[in-house]
């Protein structure tokens, strides 16, 4: 079996492309938060990820979805990053954290000079890939997290350049 080549796609909230992140993200938050997490997916426009400001982006596998996310303006010189996905059929390869990369590195290109973020006390795979990414907790990690407050973390990013061009490999 061979491993599949993944292409990076900006797209829009609303493109059929983003159908699968939306719907398996709001199952998500809704299974792990109850009926809240219908009122998360809704709670930012779709025009806050888009160009010159936001991004949205997939990772495609043989073209079908396989991982996303997205970020939005924070403030003048922080991006927000929401929307973190990766296909069920896909977690554990490494997907989410090839997406904050690219993230990172379109935030950094489009003028951003941090990172901000919150996750979910009920998601410890997502405040695990923060930590691993090199996030800055803005809680104590070592507490037992509050059960509905949110989890911040932070990232400065760097003057260096990003880590060469989005192309097309395999993980």
């Amino acid at each position: 079996m061979s491993t599949p080549l993944f292409e990076v796609q900006r797209v829009r909230l609303g493109d059929p492309l983003t159908e699968p992140l939306v719907r398996e993200l709001t199952h998500e938050y809704v299974t792990r938060y109850g009926p809240g997490g219908h009122a998360e997916m809704a709670r930012y426009p779709a025009e806050e990820f888009a160009p010159p400001q936001g991004l949205l982006l997939l990772l495609l596998a043989d073209g079908e979805p396989v991982a996303g996310g997205a970020y939005r303006r924070y403030d003048d010189t922080t991006a927000e990053i929401k929307r973190m996905w990766t296909h069920s059929a896909h977690r554990r390869r490494g997907l989410a954290r090839r997406v904050l990369a690219e993230l990172e590195r379109a935030a950094a290109a489009g003028g951003y000079r941090r990172i901000h973020l919150t996750t979910g006390p009920r998601q410890p795979e997502a405040k695990q890939l923060y930590l691993a990414a090199g996030y800055t907790p803005l809680f104590d990690p070592d507490l037992d997290p509050p059960e509905f407050r949110p989890l911040p973390f932070e990232k400065h990013l760097t003057d260096r350049h990003p880590a060469g061009p989005s192309k097309g490999s395999a993980p």
